[in-house]
């Protein structure tokens, strides 16, 4: 293992295929009326869902304990569990690869694909290789990248982006989803009958005709991992359609490009993951498929099997000992469900593969704050603690994002709310200063006679949905002096402090 701690400016590009800032990305997007609808349907009902399979766990609070300290552990001695998981892979047979970036990460699975003589791969839903823009360096490369999981495949060929981390195509419909498949499948391969309706059944009838060709032909697969089993160097997919076990048993070559945080210790911590995952995530018991794989296996699935350990700005939250809390998330999307942001906004406007809550923390984290997307993600967020509620492991995303605030006011993307800060510093480090204040506030509260201000100089934004309270008349202080400059023996009621 090579050990290396790469920081922020070492990452991918720090705008999202170019995107705008939060504010001017979510400006946009509210003006999406079929987006915001399908967004509060399918929110929704995941929520209700969730609600209810959680409802049946009496211990629901001890197993989000137990995922906390799982994920808290493998995180404290991450180096020590990797090179475990490196050496129980090698001894059964897998290649280990480990990727600093996103760049050598990708010339790494590139370098696999053609070594094989393939001009295409299938893919297992992956947000790791969503995050290092793989399918853009395979295509570059003259390799085709076919998305099989039916979201996925959605959002690929009507030439979208995601936006949610489990549903990808949740800000589509089932009609628009219709008409991309009959508009775009004959393009790459089986085309969608030409009177498709737009029923779920048939939809998904049609993506597996157009798939099946695809899973046997396809000589290399690429996928993610939920889970790495240190102890047994196992890694583990769950998933719901089926499309990953055919990827990952098929090809003759399986490429798994795999977060360094997704390490589990022991076998045993599948017990509390398996059942905070999919009740968090599709609000299911279990998941209708659950694949675990150790290297290669004679005459079982694939006949080469590589790991690459992808790195992409993880070390650099790592060492952040308050934000490194953010690793441990298992990508189940169950703040996105809940954020009332996320809901009005969707995916796109987070300029990022990971959007909603966690993403306004995590994307800083692995990319720094230096660009205008990231300095303004921590403020896409009303600070309801929803998020907290929801999270399976118990990441404390709202103090994680005021940090964040911190971080990027430091950095100066906030120019107005510094010059604040800094001028509250001087009048607060000196208590003449501070008293000075005080009675001037004092003086202005007594002329607003109480009334609240609605607008106010540099705030505007801020005060059009909310008063800004007038000073009071009096300070504690003022109090103060004038209660004990009353003559002695005055006993009165007011005078009792």
């Amino acid at each position: 293992m090579t050990a290396t701690t790469p920081g922020p400016a070492q990452q991918t590009s720090p705008t999202f295929l170019g995107m705008p800032p939060f504010p001017e990305a979510a400006r946009e997007a509210l003006g999406r009326t079929t987006q915001r609808r399908n967004l509060h349907h399918a929110t929704h009902t995941i929520r209700a869902k969730r609600a209810a399979v959680v409802g049946e766990v009496d211990q629901w609070e001890q197993l989000r304990l137990a995922g906390e300290a799982c994920k808290s552990e493998a995180l404290k001695h991450l180096p020590y569990y990797l090179e475990q998981l490196e050496e129980r892979l090698t001894e059964q047979g897998a290649t280990v690869h480990w990727a600093r970036d996103a760049a050598e990460a990708n010339r790494i699975v590139v370098d696999i694909a053609r070594a094989k003589g393939t001009d295409e791969v299938v893919k297992v839903k992956s947000m790791a290789t969503q995050e290092i823009e793989l399918n853009e360096a395979l295509e570059e490369a003259g390799i085709h990248a076919w998305e099989t999981d039916l979201a996925e495949l959605i959002v690929q060929l009507g030439g979208d982006l995601p936006s949610h981390i489990l549903v990808p195509a949740i800000h589509r419909n089932r009609s628009e989803i219709r008409d991309i498949f009959v508009r775009e499948m004959g393009q790459v391969g089986r085309p969608a009958p030409d009177d498709l309706p737009a029923d779920p059944a048939r939809l998904a009838e049609a993506a597996r005709l157009h798939l099946r060709e695809k899973f046997l032909r396809a000589r290399v697969a690429v996928s993610g991992a939920n889970f790495a089993v240190a102890e047994t160097g196992s890694l583990v997919v769950v998933e719901s359609e089926g499309n990953g076990r055919m990827c990952l048993t098929l090809p003759e070559t399986l490429v798994s490009v795999v977060g360094i945080e997704k390490v589990l210790p022991r076998w045993d911590d599948l017990e509390s993951m398996l059942q905070l995952l999919p009740r968090s995530s599709t609000g299911e018991r279990m998941n209708p498929y659950t694949t675990v794989w150790s290297g290669v296996h004679e005459g079982d699935g694939p006949r080469e099997v590589h790991v690459v350990l992808l790195d992409n700005g993880r070390s650099h939250a790592l060492a952040d000992t308050h934000g490194r809390q953010a690793l441990r998330c298992i990508r189940c999307s169950a703040c996105l469900n809940v954020c009332p942001v996320y809901e009005r906004t969707g995916g796109h406007a987070y300029g990022s593969v990971y959007p909603g809550p966690i993403g306004a923390v995590l994307n800083p984290l692995l990319r720094g704050v230096e660009s205008e997307v990231d300095q303004s993600l921590p403020y896409a967020s009303s600070l309801c603690g929803a998020c907290f509620d929801a999270c399976p492991v118990r990441i404390d995303i709202p103090s994680l994002l005021v940090e964040g605030r911190e971080r990027a006011v430091q950095a100066g993307g906030h120019r107005a709310e510094a010059a604040m800060m800094t001028s509250a510093t001087w009048v607060m480090s000196d208590h003449r200063r501070l008293e000075a204040a005080q009675r001037a506030s004092s003086t202005v509260g007594a002329l607003r006679g109480g009334r609240p201000f609605r607008s106010v100089p540099g705030l505007g934004a801020w005060t059009s949905a909310r008063d800004l309270p007038a000073p009071p008349r009096q300070t504690f202080r003022q109090w103060w002096e004038n209660e004990h400059q009353r003559p002695a023996g005055d006993e009165s009621e007011g005078n009792q402090v």
